[in-house]
């Protein structure tokens, strides 16, 4: 068992709409910013923050306890935490994981990130429940209330803001056994390793090329099949990715998108992205299979949704899952093509295992193909 004593130094979280709380200080002593939104995941906090996807938000566990059982170095989804800031209620200052590298505390400070805890979190996300998604600033240096608002109106709004190219990587790598039969093209938006685990673990060799690059380039490899990773910002920011995808496929080999993935293939078939009010996010998320009628428990993260009723009216996709909370959309299947998406996460780190089935199934598409 390990003891980190935090020392309680104030800080002040200040929300867009001008709702403030008082709290003490995790982390790095600062300022940070970013859109605010919740997880309502019970573990799993050390995967939450290294996810690509919440680049540039600052994340609210609904959880109380955070910090209890430390951090542990083979369970981060990328190199460092991506999340900009951290809001708790009950913030751990000892670990009792044996296994455990060092304390929250520790990791949070080594990774430069800025928090606050002793407040109201269920407050915060019945606040946000209902007046959605907005952003905002922590700060423990920053003591009044207008050097405040002016940090904070220096914060970019979600819409419209690209961020898988702050997120990608600088140059293609490769994942997985070099003999495997199957070679996968992964275009990296955001991508968890968790996901390549997967696609590994299923005798797949992936090369994983940064966001822009061009469809020739990834082609030149001559991959078995596509896949569109997750990741951070607002897909009609990117053009540049909907039209690698259009070229996808035109090519027509097996596509698989998975989140921000699932929404870069429904644009490139014509369909509209929208911000949605304040997302889904956690590992309890209900989804319906309508191929199989079954029901998936879910992980899920995402501030974007596509749009339900012209994805109906196209003769060329089919709805193939939708979230039985808010009936949104949930996975697509382009008819005329060898191309599926869905907007959750079948990797689920952390999460239920329900919906690894999707990667057999882009496996045996690949295979059959």
């Amino acid at each position: 068992m390990a003891e980190n004593i935090i020392e309680k130094k104030e800080a002040t979280l200040l929300l867009e709409d001008g709702l403030s709380f008082k709290g003490f200080l995790i982390g790095k002593s600062g300022t940070a910013g970013g859109e605010i939104c919740f997880n309502t995941g019970m573990t799993g906090y050390q995967e939450i923050y290294t996810d690509p996807s919440y680049f540039g938000q600052v994340i609210i566990n609904t959880n109380a306890h955070i910090g209890n059982y430390g951090v542990k170095n083979d369970e981060q989804e990328s190199e460092y935490p991506k999340i900009s800031g951290l809001v708790v209620n009950d913030f751990s200052e000892i670990y009792s994981r044996l296994t455990a590298n060092e304390s929250l505390q520790d990791y949070l400070i080594g990774n430069n990130i800025t928090g606050i805890t002793g407040i109201d979190t269920r407050k915060l996300v019945r606040h946000i429940r209902s007046k959605g998604a907005m952003n905002c600033i922590i700060s423990s240096e920053l003591g009044s209330d207008d050097d405040l608002k002016k940090e904070l109106k220096k914060i970019p709004d979600m819409n419209s803001l690209e961020l898988a190219t702050k997120v990608t990587t600088e140059d293609s790598y490769y994942f997985g056994d070099e003999n495997s039969p199957i070679k996968i093209a992964v275009l990296d938006i955001g991508v968890k390793k968790s996901i390549l685990k997967n696609l590994s673990e299923r005798g797949c060799y992936c090369r994983v090329f940064p966001a822009e690059t061009s469809f020739e380039e990834m082609e030149k490899w001559n991959p078995d099949g596509y896949f569109l990773s997750n990741g951070p910002g607002d897909p009609s920011a990117m053009d540049y990715a909907v039209e690698n995808v259009k070229k996808m496929l035109d090519k027509d080999k097996p596509l698989f998108g998975i989140c921000l993935g699932h929404q870069l293939l429904a644009r490139a078939c014509g369909i509209h992205t929208y911000k949605m009010h304040h997302g889904h996010r956690g590992i309890n998320h209900p989804v319906k299979n309508l191929i199989t009628g079954k029901s998936e428990i879910t992980s899920q993260n995402h501030g974007f949704g596509v749009d339900y009723e012209e994805i109906e009216q196209a003769k060329h996709l089919q709805i193939t899952h939708i979230n039985l909370n808010d009936n949104t959309v949930e996975g697509i299947k382009v008819l005329d093509k060898n191309a599926f998406s869905v907007q959750y996460h079948p990797e689920s780190s952390p999460g239920p295992h329900d919906s690894r089935y999707l990667f057999d199934d882009f496996i045996n598409l690949i295979n059959k193909n």
